[in-house]
């Protein structure tokens, strides 16, 4: 339905969210395998593009000698995941809804269309978000190591095996799990309602947190699910991601119908 005066979309009634119980993460799971293997294309095709640029990075950091740069990115590189997934949220829907009859343009169209919406928004977000990132472990590495260790780090990695090299592998991964888990909770929830709703970005983000706040215990078991499956899939050189990725990102579309209530 559009505004009579203005032409744009008529907002959207925010969901309320739901108490949730594990037995939904666990349909959430089987019912993204599901989708998965019944559009198996779909999720091979967008996994292709994370892999891919996973691999163009490691091969950048490596030909520049700056791949101790790797750490701070497979900590970083996940958290712009979720944008990546629109397209399988979008498949997910049409399968929900019934609908199998149509095409991978149909479904690239949908994609495209969302730099008119909000989606854009959100994706600078994480954008930022993963720049800082980057930046924050640079700034920490220096702190820990001192400036000598930083301009001659190619040289060497036997740094990470001395304490100050350590307790910074320590500091930085419990700093990553915090940077992690606030970006989850931005986005764990916004990136599907803002596919399927007329919303704000900055409503649906508040709407993730309260999703997160009234489920706690699911929501972090949510975000040990995704981060376990995907660190476990990066390690064969990022090949696991084609099947981890979109079974998750399936998996996410459910969720987010799990903790909201829809009409």
């Amino acid at each position: 339905m559009s505004d009579a005066t203005h032409g744009l979309p008529e907002a959207s009634k925010v969901p309320a969210p739901r108490t949730m119980e594990v037995g939904d993460l666990r349909r959430a799971l089987v019912a993204g395998w599901r989708d998965y293997r019944r559009k198996p294309m779909m999720g091979v095709f967008f996994s292709l593009i994370y892999v891919v640029g996973g691999w163009l990075i490691y091969l950048f950091l490596f030909v520049t000698e700056q791949i101790w740069w790797a750490l701070p990115f497979t900590v970083g590189f996940p958290l712009i995941a979720p944008f990546l997934a629109v397209g399988l949220y979008e498949v997910s829907r049409r399968l929900e809804l019934g609908e199998t009859d149509w095409r991978r343009n149909d479904i690239f169209g949908v994609v495209w269309r969302q730099r008119l919406r909000q989606l854009p928004l959100m994706s600078w977000v994480i954008i930022v978000y993963f720049l800082f990132w980057s930046f924050f472990a640079h700034m920490l590495f220096a702190l820990f190591m001192g400036p000598s260790v930083l301009m001659n780090v190619s040289s060497s990695y036997a740094y990470l095996l001395q304490p100050e090299g350590l307790l910074m592998l320590l500091v930085g991964s419990a700093f990553g799990a915090v940077f992690a888990f606030v970006l989850f909770c931005l986005t764990v929830i916004s990136l599907p309602l803002l596919l399927d709703k007329e919303l704000d970005f900055v409503t649906a983000m508040l709407t993730s947190i309260a999703v997160v706040k009234r489920n706690p215990k699911i929501m972090i078991g949510w975000g040990v699910v995704i981060a376990g499956l995907t660190f476990v899939a990066m390690l064969p050189a990022l090949m696991g991601l084609f099947i981890a990725l979109p079974v998750l990102g399936h998996a996410s579309w459910h969720v987010y119908r799990s903790a909201l209530e829809h009409d």
